[in-house]
């Protein structure tokens, strides 16, 4: 009974992180930009500007103006 509780228990927690990485795999699709344009290179939990306000707009870019490089 312990065996199929723990295995229970990790098929739950393996379809729950895949869905968090396909969904993040989804926004780059949708926007036609690679992960690191909201993320941080190694630091995928972060979010740099643009993945703010991504987040903060209803998962839209629409309206974002990027700083100008310097």
């Amino acid at each position: 009974m312990k065996v199929l509780r723990v295995s229970l228990a990790l098929i739950v927690f393996g379809g729950v992180a895949l869905t968090l990485v396909n969904a993040k795999a989804e926004y780059g699709k949708k926007e036609g930009k690679a992960c690191t344009y909201c993320h941080p290179a190694g630091k995928f939990k972060e979010l740099t500007d643009a993945g703010k306000y991504y987040k903060d707009h209803n998962h839209s870019m629409e309206g974002y103006t990027a700083p100008a490089a310097q």
